[in-house]
């Protein structure tokens, strides 16, 4: 199976009480991840925007940045992401991501279930 990315889901919305909108397009559906995952997106921030600081519970999310650079809250500490950098939050820890930049960060995430 294969899947053209122009005949993916795409949308636009606020992410954990974040700043602006995450643009996101849908690299695969739960269901098409046996319900091991619940999402699995490509996402893009525009300088400005943010997702919100929030917690992770029977969860871990991973992000995989492609270009650009972020400001990432892990638990609290704030560290600056670069293309290739790799982040891990699950199991009651919080995190958060902020463009402060002027050129887009570009990232996907993915969330697995227990």
């Amino acid at each position: 199976m294969y899947q053209v990315s122009a005949n993916c889901a795409r949308g636009e919305k606020q992410v954990a009480g974040g700043k602006g909108l995450v643009h996101m397009k849908v690299l695969a559906k739960p269901e098409q991840m046996y319900h091991s995952a619940r999402l699995f997106n490509q996402i893009s921030l525009d300088p400005g925007c943010s997702i919100g600081y929030h917690a992770h519970e029977h969860e871990t999310e991973f992000y995989y940045i492609l270009s650009g650079e972020a400001v990432f809250n892990d638990n609290g500490t704030e560290v600056i992401l670069h293309a290739g950098d790799i982040t891990e939050t699950g199991y009651g820890q919080s995190h958060g991501m902020e463009n402060r930049s002027n050129a887009p960060v570009e990232l996907i995430a993915l969330i697995v279930t227990e």
